[in-house]
């Protein structure tokens, strides 16, 4: 027995001796935490984990897999706070809304998983959908399909009418399941029962539609649509759940009642005035700015009869506002978490986002940080994700070029690495 024992220790010491590390040799890093580049730094990786970051480039043993990116700059892979992954703009999105069906969503839902991730987003927040959003989530953590880390709202909690409504459109002849018109509400005590119906489903987080929306087929783009004290019950039944509370709100009124009831973020406020900025600022609440949204609609309706008659007044209007109102809110000092809307647009280009803030004043740097360190801690998961840090989780991008110098470089990814496991190398 004794024997045995000495011969099972000595074999598990040496498969553990022999285990592959990975070294990333970098020559530029940014490592989510510094304000300053690194220069000729190797992180090295063992399972899913870093296990050290060391300066220099470091000896690889014999066992070890070295990854050459010494004219390549290193991020920690990046945090999307706002995508739809279920669907994607197109000139038949009406059509495909009143076609599609669940295995229809799931099967698209899978190739914008995989484009996004192999754009460097390691983690995305999913901002509503049908539901199938959570299967897809599920499916990722298994192994079974491709993409990103998925933290994910569910179905949207929306008013009668309101953005988030999915029957905005349909002719009132037609009947629809109640199981799609789960999570419109009109009072405080169903907004309880919402949130406690997303728990049940798995969700991870809850979105809210505070005022009207661009793209829903309604005529107010900013009003608001949910009294305070019904958001109040919301947040904190949320709270009661674990659950972040995003509010989209174009509005300055919707998004001043979400602030004040105590959601997390606010996405869009594209229409925020001097108080509502103050409200920010004192509450701590972080603005998703979508900006790239705003400028891809400006494209998109310039195509006739791409979107519906009730929606291109309301993108003439709000979709210049996106980038004035970020340049505004970031010099008052306004919290600033990266977020695109991706679906609006087509997914894989959410990194246009980083050239757009930094357009808006946001120096590249802490457009970064606002997409790494800063969303991890967000979602709670700072001491895993955001961050090239001994002990994380191995999320890492590489890019071509220096984005510090270009922000367009954002877009050349050649690396991702997602749990220690190499998806894109190029």
């Amino acid at each position: 027995m004794k024997k045995t024992y000495l011969l099972t220790l000595s074999l598990g010491l040496s498969f553990a001796s022999f285990a592959q590390r990975t070294l990333i040799h970098c020559g530029t890093l940014i490592d989510g935490i510094s304000n300053a580049p690194k220069s000729q730094m190797t992180i090295i990786v063992e399972k899913n984990r870093i296990t050290d970051v060391q300066s220099g480039y470091s000896t690889a043993q014999a066992s070890d897999k070295v990854l050459d990116m010494k004219n390549k700059t290193v991020t920690p892979g990046w945090i999307d706070m706002h995508v739809h992954i279920e669907s994607e703009t197109s000139k038949d999105q009406y059509l495909k809304r009143m076609s599609y069906n669940m295995a229809d969503i799931s099967f698209e839902a899978q190739k914008h998983a995989n484009t996004t991730l192999m754009a460097g987003f390691t983690t995305v927040r999913d901002c509503g959908g049908s539901g199938v959003n959570i299967s897809l989530r599920n499916a990722i953590n298994k192994g079974l399909v491709i993409g990103p880390r998925i933290f994910t709202s569910g179905k949207t909690i929306a008013t009668t009418g309101g953005h988030g409504d999915p029957t905005n459109g349909i002719n009132s002849k037609y009947t629809v399941p109640d199981e799609v018109t789960d999570g419109v509400v009109n009072s405080p005590e169903e907004g309880r029962q919402a949130v406690r119906q997303r728990y049940k489903d798995g969700a991870d987080c809850i979105k809210i539609t505070a005022t009207g929306g661009v793209l829903s087929v309604a005529k107010n783009g900013k009003g608001p649509q949910f009294t305070e004290s019904e958001i109040e019950a919301i947040v904190s039944t949320a709270k009661d759940y674990g659950f972040i509370v995003a509010a989209h709100a174009h509005g300055a009124e919707g998004m001043k009642r979400a602030i004040r009831a105590g959601v997390t973020t606010i996405e869009h406020g594209s229409f925020m005035d001097d108080e509502a900025i103050e409200l920010f600022k004192k509450y701590g609440t972080y603005y998703v700015p979508t900006i790239i949204a705003g400028k891809s609609v400006l494209d998109s309706v310039k195509v006739p009869g791409y979107y519906h008659p009730l929606v291109v007044p309301k993108i003439l209007e709000t979709g210049k506002q996106t980038a004035i109102t970020f340049a505004k809110a970031y010099k008052a000092g306004v919290n600033v978490a990266f977020g695109t809307d991706a679906g609006v647009f087509p997914h894989g280009y959410n990194a246009k986002e980083f050239q757009y803030m930094v357009e808006g004043g946001m120096p590249m740097m802490e457009a970064i940080k606002s997409a790494t360190i800063v969303n991890a801690g967000i979602l709670g998961m700072k001491d895993d994700l955001g961050s090239i840090e001994k002990g994380k989780i191995a999320d890492i991008v590489a890019i071509d070029g220096d984005p510090l110098q270009d922000s367009k470089a954002m877009m050349n990814v050649v690396l991702v690495m997602k749990e220690g496991k190499i998806y894109k190398q190029k």
